[in-house]
């Protein structure tokens, strides 16, 4: 996200922030990530004093605007302070001897795995309290301001100390949320912030991460305002050349007297960077309204845009809103968010469309975690993992299965990404032992309402998703909570439908399929007919797909169609053939849409490998099933019988497309054929490195856009074969393995269309090295992804290579994280050595804030020869644009 363009002094030393007295406007957006401090645990003594159950009357008083509940939306918290007593909560605590960090921040990702821990959230410390503090400066001038703390995401059921006094809380951690600090802050005097983390094991159902993984603002204005996410853009246009925008604008007034105030409204245009027009391209008329002391109102501008470009994922044009408050001729607030025009349509017979045009969703579902980086939210991180997906034909993003990070809807809007924006795993009905079922009717209309507020102005948005496979599918009760949310969001968004990811066979048919407006199903191919034939009038969207299950670059033999099989030594094969026994190959996954054109399209299970759910390798029993080796299985039965358990080293996903490194699996090449078709594209897996295989039967499969192709063995032609209906891949089931060149030539109506070769490597030799870019900027937060590949003499990658790889790194730069995409691998990603794996491992350099110049990394390891790469990092451009949308 872009600096902010505001005059205050930053002064990260012992007095932490200091805000100047001067500034450029009447909203500041100050980042507030630097100079925390941070421990774990709490003080001795004080026990679960300041747990959820005890202090629920206090933090239920937060949120009060996201509720129409009266009972909620009147709470009145306990009189005086609660957790006064607490040390870590009063300003004259000495923090010193605290860690001193930066936010965002993962304290799970620091590990270090253990065995004990459990594979579905990682093998990693994520749960515990945690405690950050940061001390911060207000001039006595500035006493007639308000001040506002907006934190993005912690992890989890966060509570807030400001000098010592009880600010609020908000127990969701996939939340963002807002706390009024100006009846706590001391002007012209040194103030300091507590925040408490209290994270529960068995809490969530893969890993979560720990502590304040996204960003905290700070935000400064007059006591008369637009409140929080507090203008609503609605854009649709009324002929091919204009558009209306209707700015639903709400304003808060903290004075103690009536205020009169006349709002006006300008558009602008943005381009691809970013940069706003010089001039507004239209204007809303101006509008008056009068605000009673402590009270808030509520009005529409609306202004007409000639000539608009319409936001589509092939040019996804943006508009900047900017709404002024003036009082007595004297401007007291001025909020701005980007927008975009487009109109969508979820249709029963003819799926989904964008602009009045026809488009097949093609979407991925991805957890919030950023791989070897945990859960600490960073752009850069993000915007490769969405580069990597659009390279691939993806777009859309499920966020599964919460509110994202705003930084992705951000990215999503500008790289032209469609979104189904989830909220929820679990209503009343508990997954885990402490998971959201604890909030649920405490929270969940907060919850469900401030995330459309925050999100509603992203066109990538196209559907708010209200659950993910809840228990309640089959109940009364479940729909009749899925209708409350449906309502709900029509309240806050009657321009997008809302849909359920429903996993339950029966929710299509017993009633629930009608309290939404576009109907999820999981996993039900087959179903899609039927479904239709009994719901005509209900658009049908395949919510998550496949669950296909694969280890890069590992093939097992022989070759089985029995999706179950594919299973050794906690790895599954790259034939992409294999699923849990609820999941499918994508072949059939495509089946099921081709046969079903009206189905609006699909979000696969996953995009990328994720920290966590290592199915199948998640219980001893599905363990057992796994071992290929005799030797292993009898050591594994014993564990199991004088253990009670089995030492399972699998810490992450196997679902992935691509790989928790960013590595593509072979599956990454099925997707590309299908979903850019125009592309010409041939992949052959697996690789032809088999000394211990000479003579015997190796299948080879082939990816491809073309409609046939014909396969040579060392210049011997294996056969032309063209894709029958239904066929996905092209399969040559019975090829003798020798070593040599393995090459395809790919044809389409007659025509040559694509080639792929793979060759027998020699051994390893050296090293190569390569960098997604070579320039990021001196900020601190920008990243270089560094990929060393081991290869032979002829710079080849060896694909069964493992050997030890070294990081060194010179210059105003740091190694952050290493990975190599192995989800048996249990070395700290903070290591900065690491063993490739499939030929192939990971470095990710951070730059220094400040500190431009050229980082150099050097990557050795025994008997090879190394290699080295240099980055330049250079100072970020000072007129980058500013935050919106605070």
């Amino acid at each position: 996200m872009a600096s902010v363009s505001v005059c205050i002094w930053l002064l990260f030393a012992t007095s932490g922030l200091c805000l100047a007295a001067q500034t450029d406007g009447p909203r500041q957006v100050i980042n507030f990530n630097r100079g925390w401090r941070f421990t774990k645990g709490h003080p001795e003594g004080t026990g679960d004093k300041l747990s959820y159950k005890n202090i629920r009357d206090w933090v239920l008083a937060t949120g009060r605007r996201f509720t129409k509940d009266p009972n909620l939306a009147n709470w009145q918290r306990p009189a005086g302070n609660i957790g006064q007593d607490v040390a870590y909560t009063q300003p004259g605590f000495d923090d010193s001897g605290w860690r001193q960090l930066d936010l965002p921040h993962d304290w799970g990702i620091e590990g270090p795995f253990r065995q004990e821990y459990p594979g579905e959230t990682g093998k990693l410390p994520w749960w515990g309290i945690g405690w950050y503090r940061k001390r911060f400066h207000v001039p006595s001038e500035q006493r007639e301001k308000r001040f506002y703390i907006d934190i993005d995401g912690a992890m989890s059921y966060a509570n807030v100390w400001v000098n010592g006094q009880y600010a609020g809380g908000w127990p969701y951690g996939y939340a963002s949320w807002r706390l009024d600090l100006t009846p706590y802050i001391l002007f012209g005097q040194e103030n300091v912030i507590a925040i408490r983390l209290d994270n529960p094991p068995d809490s969530s159902r893969w890993y979560p991460g720990g502590g304040i993984y996204r960003n905290v603002w700070l935000i400064q204005t007059n006591q008369v305002h637009v409140c929080q996410w507090g203008v609503f853009v609605r854009a649709v246009p009324v002929s091919k050349v204009d558009a209306r925008v209707d700015m639903d604008v709400e304003i808060e007034n903290h004075k103690d007297s009536q205020v009169a105030l006349n709002v006006r409204g300008m558009i602008y245009g943005l381009d691809d960077s970013d940069r706003r027009s010089e001039r507004p391209v239209a204007y809303a008329s101006s509008k008056g309204i009068e605000l009673a002391a402590g009270g808030t109102g509520r009005l529409t501008l609306t202004a007409q845009i000639r000539d608009f470009v319409p936001w589509t994922p092939h040019r996804p044009r943006l508009y900047l809103a900017s709404v002024v408050l003036e009082e007595g001729g004297r401007v007291v607030d001025t909020y701005q968010t980007t927008f975009g025009i487009r109109t969508i349509h979820f249709d029963p017979e003819n799926g989904f469309s964008l602009n009045g045009e026809h488009v097949r969703i093609k979407g991925v579902c991805n957890h919030h975690d950023l791989g070897p980086l945990g859960t600490a939210i960073n752009l850069r991180a993000l915007q490769r993992q969405l580069e990597i997906l659009k390279e691939m034909g993806c777009n859309a993003i499920r966020t599964s299965h919460n509110p994202p990070a705003p930084e992705l809807l951000d990215l999503c809007d500008r790289m032209g990404f469609l979104v189904m924006d989830e909220a929820f795993d679990a209503w009343r009905r508990a997954k885990k032992r402490n998971d959201y079922h604890l909030l649920f009717d405490d929270w969940y209309e907060k919850d469900w309402r401030a995330m459309i507020r925050r999100d509603r102005n992203h066109p990538s948005v196209i559907l708010w998703s209200s659950g993910n496979e809840i228990g309640e599918q089959s109940s009364s009760e479940g729909h009749r909570i899925s209708q409350i949310l449906t309502n709900i969001a029509h309240e806050e968004d009657p321009t997008r439908p809302v849909i359920a990811a429903c996993n339950n066979l029966q929710a299509g048919y017993n009633g629930f399929q009608k309290t939404v407006d576009v109907f999820g199903y999981n996993y039900k191919p087959t179903e899609y007919k039927r479904f239709r034939q009994q719901n005509p009038t209900i658009p049908l969207l395949a919510s998550e797909t496949a669950s296909c299950i694969s280890s890069r670059g590992q093939y097992f033999f022989p070759v089985s169609d029995n999706k179950l099989d594919g299973r050794a030594d906690f790895h599954l094969s790259s034939y992409d053939l294999y699923a849990p026994p609820w999941a499918w190959p994508p072949d059939v996954e495509f089946r099921g849409l081709d046969e079903c054109p009206f189905v609006c399209g699909e979000f696969v299970w996953t995009g990328f490998d994720y920290l966590g759910e290592p199915t199948p390798y998640n219980s001893d029993t599905s363990t057992l099933l796994n071992f290929t080796d005799p030797v292993e299985k009898a050591r594994a039965q014993k564990e199991l019988k004088e253990l009670g358990k089995i030492r399972v080293p699998s810490r992450s996903s196997y679902f992935g497309i691509v790989d928790l490194a960013g590595f593509k699996k072979d599956r990454f090449y099925i997707y590309q054929a299908r979903w850019r078709p125009d592309l010409p594209m041939a992949h052959i897996l697996p690789h032809w490195d088999w000394p211990e295989r000479i003579g015997q039967v190796t299948p080879v499969h082939v990816y491809t856009s073309g409609d046939e192709a014909e396969l040579f063995l060392n210049g011997r032609s294996l056969g032309r074969k063209a894709k029958g209906p239904y066929e996905y891949r092209l399969r040559w089931d019975y090829v003798v393995y020798e070593p040599g060149e393995l090459k395809v030539v790919a044809y389409r109506q007659g025509k040559v269309w694509a080639t792929d070769t793979v060759r027998t490597t020699g051994p390893a030799a050296r090293l190569l090295i390569e960098a997604d870019r070579l320039g990021i900027k001196a900020d601190g937060q920008d990243l270089a992804f560094i990929t060393v590949t081991i290869a032979d003499a002829n710079g080849l990658r060896v694909p069964r290579a493992s050997n030890r790889i070294r990081f060194s790194v010179y210059g105003p730069g740091k190694i952050v994280a290493t990975d190599n995409g192995d989800p048996t691998c249990l070395e700290p990603f903070q290591s900065a050595q690491r063993d490739a794996f499939g030929g192939l491992c990971l470095a990710i350099v951070r730059s220094m804030p400040g500190k431009p110049g050229t980082i150099i990394l050097e990557a050795s390891s025994d008997g090879l020869q190394s290699a080295k790469i240099s980055i330049v990092s250079q100072s970020p451009n000072t007129d980058e644009p500013a935050v919106w949308g605070r």
